[in-house]
């Protein structure tokens, strides 16, 4: 089973939390609070990261590609938990992967949001310049000291909306984790190795649902492009960047709670 933590209600519907790269589940806890007294949360540790990322165990190894292993170990860990319907939530990578989870075992969710989430590159010459890119990244997090490769990292484009106090604190924040547990994680989860996934809308039985940062300009038009190709639902909070539930963390809650309300199983 992968590391997990659950909150909530007892009986209660049931909202699933994956995090992104770098992160954990307690990235969701200041959500989860909000959440508690009405429904059943449980959050996720992806492989590599968070408790997954302190044990060596080989189990939690990814193959590249790895995302439908990965969506399999999280289905899973739900299933040992007795856990059979849900909303299912999933933050930039975290996205990408219940993507997969949504293709895999549709009949498990009752509703999907994704939260700065890329369904996948169309173009061979993207995916091409996307290995080149990740494979320069990856080299990086296997040689340069974390909180260094940490410091590189938030300084990409996608982080322009985040003080250099909350830059500061990211990095504080995900130094404990290990470089090398990351990095099996990242070349099997790589974007370039992603399948396209622009349809998983059109074949699910429950809503879409994709929340973007009003600052996110990247993701806001995507998403906006992704929504007249597919019966996809497009949230937009003020106040965000690419990190909607870190920067607004109570306007994103209030989002889902919207979107868990016209869900006829609610």
């Amino acid at each position: 089973m992968l590391s997990y933590r659950t909150i909530g209600k007892s009986g209660a519907p049931c909202v699933v939390f994956l995090h992104g790269f770098l992160g954990s589940k307690e990235d969701w806890n200041e959500i989860i609070e909000q959440l508690a007294d009405d429904f059943f949360c449980i959050s996720i540790d992806l492989p590599g990261h968070g408790g997954n990322g302190i044990n060596d165990n080989s189990s939690l190894k990814l193959p590249t590609p790895g995302f439908n292993r990965c969506a399999e170990l999280v289905h899973t860990t739900l299933k040992q938990l007795n856990i059979s319907q849900y909303h299912l939530v999933g933050y930039s990578l975290g996205g990408r992967i219940a993507l997969h989870l949504a293709r895999l075992y549709p009949q498990a969710l009752q509703s999907l949001c994704l939260e700065s989430c890329h369904p996948g590159l169309q173009n061979a010459d993207d995916r091409v310049a996307r290995q080149a890119n990740d494979r320069d990244w990856a080299d990086k997090l296997a040689n340069l000291p974390i909180k260094e490769f940490l410091s590189l990292w938030y300084q990409q484009a996608v982080f322009s909306d985040l003080t250099q106090a909350e830059r500061k604190q990211l990095i504080h924040k995900r130094a404990n984790n290990s470089a090398m547990a990351l990095l099996n994680c990242y070349q099997a989860t790589s974007l370039a190795e992603q399948q396209d996934l622009w349809d998983t809308p059109s074949l699910l039985p429950i809503s879409s649902h994709f929340i973007a940062g009003h600052q996110d300009q990247k993701f806001m038009a995507l998403a906006k492009r992704w929504q007249q190709q597919q019966p996809l639902s497009l949230h937009c909070i003020e106040a965000s960047g690419h990190n909607v539930h870190l920067a607004a963390p109570e306007a994103f809650t209030e989002q889902l709670k919207t979107i868990f309300a016209s869900n006829s199983n609610f």
